[in-house]
């Protein structure tokens, strides 16, 4: 079984990933930890995100038993990550280590924006998660400072709410529901209200599948 979950940054979607895959047996894949990779390369190197052909360069060379995600997690590194992930040829460079995971027994559950859309358009189960941009900032922004961090909401809601212009109107792969995916907005739901609401989708969608 194939589980795809999208959505914008902050819905929850990771979180959620994370638990559906400990409830049902699966393998678990972050992809946007992929792009934060490829995204710290370019940084580490002293180039800038958007510069294409290192962009390009690191994708090709990325080697997920390497990640080191308290580094990939960083608030900089997670703005480069959505400059590079529109950048065409990265998403093609990474697009067989998603696919290669998602198809190799038992099943995964893979989070990112184009899951449902791009790499798994087959997954048995589709959930597009999403929640008001308010809501993400000051979900971030707690985040951010739970590391240690220094965070402004403010700041945080601003860089949101111009990475979902990228993430929306990026000509590859664009952040787009699946015209089959089941959507679930967490604004009003804790971690556990959340959890409890995506698996009734999840068995919701395996009975309507099931009917087909």
């Amino acid at each position: 079984m194939i589980i795809a979950i999208d959505g914008p940054a902050a819905s929850g979607k990771g979180t959620l990933a994370k638990k559906l895959a400990a409830h049902y047996g699966l393998r678990h894949l972050d992809t946007g930890l992929l792009y934060r990779a490829v995204a710290l390369g370019v940084l580490q190197a002293g180039h800038k995100p958007s510069d294409r052909d290192k962009a390009i360069a690191a994708a090709q060379a990325i080697d997920p038993a390497t990640f080191d995600e308290m580094a990939l997690k960083r608030y900089e590194v997670g703005e480069a990550a959505s400059v590079v992930s529109a950048i065409p040829e990265v998403r093609a460079a990474l697009f067989n280590l998603q696919q290669e995971f998602a198809a190799a027994p038992p099943g995964a559950v893979l989070d990112g924006r184009d899951i449902g859309t791009v790499i798994c358009p087959k997954a048995e189960v589709k959930i597009f998660v999403t929640a008001n941009p308010e809501v993400r900032a000051q979900r971030r922004t707690s985040e951010l400072r739970g590391r240690g961090e220094q965070a402004d909401e403010k700041v945080v809601l601003a860089d949101i709410l111009a990475r979902d212009e990228r993430d929306r109107s990026r000509s590859a792969a664009p952040l787009v529901k699946a015209a089959d995916a089941h959507l679930l907005d967490t604004s009003a739901l804790d971690i556990e209200g959340s959890f409890k609401a995506a698996l009734a989708l999840v068995e919701l969608a395996l009975v309507e599948k099931a009917r087909r």
